[in-house]
């Protein structure tokens, strides 16, 4: 927003002498004119003079001093480059305005938020104003990610997390559908930051003898760690210098649609809640700042297989999730061998399609030079989980023991084994031993 003083000239339009009239500016000003501040975030194309001697310059920072000078061959050509908030006040000088003009200076005048202050407060009525002028946010991967969102998407090692997500990365460079769901049809680069394969393990994944290379898009960029690299130093702490890392490369490419792969590099210490607040903080304050879709990868402890998985599963501390706009999981079958399936967690922008009763199934496979999931249909959880039977109860029961008489926490049991606490607890109280 920009603040603008405009010393309007035109003769006809001038009710009287403003003899001594003293402006914003601290000026001394005479003749016919009428002096019009106003706030605005349009860029003006004034027809200036440079007859400006009366006029100081103006000790308010960021206000422009601006001068229409009446020319009658060009007054068709100044009203068209008039902005709104002039007219406005136009009409204002003229009679009193309409509701609908009133509620455009409101908005017109008011104040811009100050970048100190912690908190932007309007009333609820301009935020629906607002939110009904923003472009409705488009899927990247159908009801899983849209655009604009941080989303997490985490699995056990070696499931798939990193294929899907390469997958995904390379149908938006190209404008694709992935998997018979919706997608940006308008080709995007994408930032790939891999901190999970080295150069070589990535080529084994995307070529073959056969077939040679994959063609990858020019705008899909893969990005990993320089070893060699010493600006750490300049650093309060390794966070600050990634994230200043990940900034830098924002700015350099231009790109707006960032896959991490994975979440574990960004920062140490994600198993405490607090490691985990400021880790979302700092991912949602550079989504904001540059207006991204980023997508994080994570990994999830080991869990009990006969159980759905939740948002319980995600390792470090689900709290991660609370500054996630959307969130799904890649969960493996225990009843069909190589099987995958696909299951939202969380959603915001999106309705919940792929919940437990409608899993996407899929696998990986390997047509060719390119290393990615095919998509098998659709299925309930339920049916891909394992049986919980009385001899898996007994294993537990039998391993939860074993660790609490080697001095593990029931926190700590809970963790390894995939089991809630007071799960853990119950059985630790059924054998007669209390924590």
């Amino acid at each position: 927003m920009r603040n603008y003083l405009l010393f309007n000239t035109v003769p006809f339009l001038s009710r009287k002498k403003n003899e001594g009239l003293r402006g914003h500016s601290g000026a001394r000003l005479s003749g016919n004119v009428i002096v019009e501040n106003y706030t605005t975030d349009k860029t003006l194309s004034p027809f200036p003079t440079k007859n400006l001697r009366t006029l100081h310059h103006s000790p308010q920072k960021n206000l422009q001093l601006i001068t229409y000078k009446y020319n009658p061959m060009n007054y068709d050509q100044l009203t068209n480059h008039r902005p709104m908030e002039i007219e406005l006040i136009r009409d204002m000088a003229r009679g009193a305005l309409t509701p609908k003009q009133k509620k455009q200076m409101e908005e017109a005048t008011q104040k811009p938020p100050n970048t100190r202050d912690a908190f932007i407060v309007k009333p609820a009525s301009q935020w629906l104003h607002k939110g009904g002028r923003q472009q409705s946010y488009a899927k990247l991967f159908g009801d899983f990610w849209y655009q604009g969102e941080l989303c997490i998407l985490f699995a056990d090692t070696n499931v798939g997390k990193s294929i899907l997500a390469v997958q995904i990365g390379d149908a938006l460079t190209k404008g694709e559908a992935l998997g018979g769901m919706e997608g940006s049809r308008e080709p995007q680069k994408v930032l790939y930051f891999d901190f999970e394969l080295n150069a070589r393990q990535f080529e084994k994944r995307y070529s073959s003898d056969l077939h040679g290379n994959y063609p990858f898009s020019e705008d899909f960029l893969r990005i990993e760690f320089n070893p060699e690299a010493t600006g750490q130093k300049r650093f309060a702490t390794y966070a600050d210098y990634v994230n200043n890392a990940l900034e830098n490369v924002l700015v350099s490419t231009g790109a707006r649609t960032m896959i991490l792969d994975n979440i574990t590099c960004l920062r140490t210490g994600t198993e405490a809640a607090a490691g985990a607040v400021n880790l979302m903080r700092n991912l949602q304050t550079i989504k904001n700042k540059y207006g991204l879709s980023m997508l994080v990868l994570a990994h999830t402890p080991k869990r009990n297989p006969a159980r759905p998985i939740s948002r319980n599963d995600l390792q470090g501390s689900k709290m991660l999730l609370n500054f996630a706009d959307s969130a799904f999981a890649i969960g493996e079958s225990q009843t069909t061998p190589g099987l995958r399936y696909l299951k939202q967690i969380k959603q915001r922008s999106g309705q919940e399609l792929y919940g437990a009763n409608n899993v996407y199934l899929c696998k990986i496979a390997k047509p060719h030079c390119f290393l990615q999931m095919e998509f098998a249909g659709y299925a309930t959880e339920a049916a891909h989980l394992a049986a919980y039977t009385e001899q898996h109860r007994r294993a537990t029961e039998q391993r939860v023991m074993q660790l609490h008489n080697e001095g593990r926490t029931g926190r700590g049991i809970a963790t390894e084994l995939g089991l809630s606490f007071s799960a853990v607890f119950r059985i630790i109280k059924k054998f007669g031993k209390e924590e």
